[in-house]
């Protein structure tokens, strides 16, 4: 009888400690410790072209949940000892900014902020978000960001569905005082449903138009980095079918991922001239938009350790006054877990950074990871110009290119991960937050520019990362 009651009272005892050990956190703190070190993105052209620091990150939050309303604020403060990049969702920006876009070593931000009702209907994957938040999908070509936005999702086994719009109207950081030029009165309106039609198979349709109602500078006027250089409408359309390829704990052989866009609409780019060392508006260039864009991918499950496969991503360029001309949403990261690991990988380079526009990549790389304790992805790149006489879209190489060549470069990535620990976050916080955690992580690339770069520029250019992550 005593053994019984021992037993009991054992049982009870260790369900009571687990479920204080499962009981759902409504707030925390997340640390990041990111070293930094990147060589040569103007290739040799400038001498202010490194960077090497180390810097600190840490990032409050807090979530609340009452029945069918929720409610999430994240916020930040950085300090570094160099102008580095700490967090993966920040865009590359080129030349020396004004004062309004200069960014400091050390600044506080507020992340996220939105509340969120999930009493529409009975589904429980169901829910409309309001506020500053995350929009992303899980290839990162079209969104992966923090932005304002109204947004409606739906999710369930056989079909997904998202609908909203967005649109920045701050930064929400003590060091930017003004939106970048792009950002500026630039409204998005997007939606997609896509429907698994076997198991681990899904195809769907995606669609996006932005609306930037902004001005060009008049003819005759100086050009500010903080003004517009193109305006419009642009409208993307998409098709696309995934087999588990951006899915790591996939159990099929084979995981492949393919989509196709059309970009159609109207576009005007600023044209200007230099005049005593600044750039004088000459007029715009106007005209409609007729592009696409393709990213294809094949990946061969070995075993439940080693991955291999290959990519291509093309976006169209050139063309009459540029119609020809791909060019992505503006809330995109490019960053996606298509090796077949948990860490997500840029699809264009973790030193070159590209955006798919006038530019084609194939992609060859191999993956490892050991149970839920380690990863790592190398990744081998070879990227083209579509149009040899026209520039490309975005990228973390500031050295111009010249003209009647195609030959961009080629580039080796190396990303390692090493997990920790598991399971202190609660599942309703899946979203906004997509690691485990703590971990270590280095990230690196070694770009090697082809001769679209011209003769005068160093050979080899690199980008690196190790970061440390801890959630409290």
């Amino acid at each position: 009888m005593l053994g019984a009651g021992l037993t009991i009272a054992g049982t009870l005892l260790s369900a009571s400690t687990w479920a204080a050990e499962e009981a759902p956190k409504n707030f925390g703190l997340d640390v990041k410790i990111t070293a930094e070190s990147e060589d040569d993105r103007d290739l040799g052209t400038d001498p202010e072209g490194d960077v090497n620091g180390i810097g600190l990150d840490l990032r409050p939050w807090a979530f609340g949940q009452w029945g069918d309303w929720s409610a999430y604020t994240m916020g930040q403060a950085v300090t570094a000892t160099d102008t580095i990049q700490t967090d993966t969702l920040q865009s590359d920006e080129n030349g020396n900014r004004s004062d309004a876009r200069q960014r400091d070593d050390s600044y506080l931000a507020l992340r996220e902020f939105w509340v969120d009702y999930a009493g529409l209907t009975a589904y429980p994957g169901e829910h409309l978000r309001l506020g500053r938040q995350r929009l992303r999908e899980e290839s990162g070509l079209w969104q992966d960001t923090n932005i304002e936005a109204l947004n409606w999702s739906f999710d369930t086994t056989l079909l997904r569905a998202h609908a909203g719009v967005a649109q920045r109207f701050s930064e929400y950081r003590t060091d930017l005082d003004d939106l970048a030029p792009e950002d500026e009165d630039r409204t998005h309106l997007f939606g997609d449903i896509s429907t698994q039609w076997m198991p681990h198979h899904w195809v769907g349709l995606r669609l996006h138009h932005a609306d930037d109602s902004g001005n060009l500078p008049n003819p005759g006027e100086v050009v500010d980095e903080l003004d517009k250089t193109s305006t419009g409408k642009l409208t993307w359309l998409g098709i696309e079918a995934n087999g588990d390829g951006y899915e790591y704990r996939s159990q099929m052989p084979l995981n492949y991922w393919a989509s196709a866009t059309w970009l159609t609409g109207d576009r005007d780019r600023l044209t200007s001239t230099p005049v005593d060392g600044e750039r004088i508006a000459t007029g715009k260039q106007s005209g409609d938009v007729n592009a696409y864009g393709v990213d294809l991918g094949l990946r061969w499950n070995i075993d439940e350790q080693w991955k291999v496969g290959a990519g291509y991503a093309r976006g169209s360029g050139g063309g009459d006054d540029g119609e020809d001309q791909f060019e992505q949403t503006g809330l995109e990261s490019n960053r996606s877990s298509f090796t077949g690991t948990r860490s997500r990988v840029h699809r264009f380079g973790e030193a070159f950074r590209g955006e798919l526009s006038n530019l084609q990549d194939a992609t060859l790389f191999g993956s490892w990871q050991l149970r839920d304790d380690y990863d790592a992805s190398v990744v081998y790149h070879r990227f083209w110009r579509v149009d040899g006489d026209s520039d490309i879209g975005n990228s973390a190489i500031t050295a111009p290119l010249v003209n009647d060549d195609k030959d961009i470069g080629q580039e080796v990535d190396l990303v390692v991960t090493r997990y920790f620990k598991h399971g202190l976050l609660p599942a309703s916080m899946s979203q906004a937050i997509d690691e485990p955690s703590a971990l270590v992580r280095f990230r690196g690339g070694l770009f090697k520019p082809g001769d679209a770069y011209g003769s005068d520029v160093d050979s080899t250019m690199h980008h690196a990362f190790v970061d440390f992550i801890w959630r409290f």
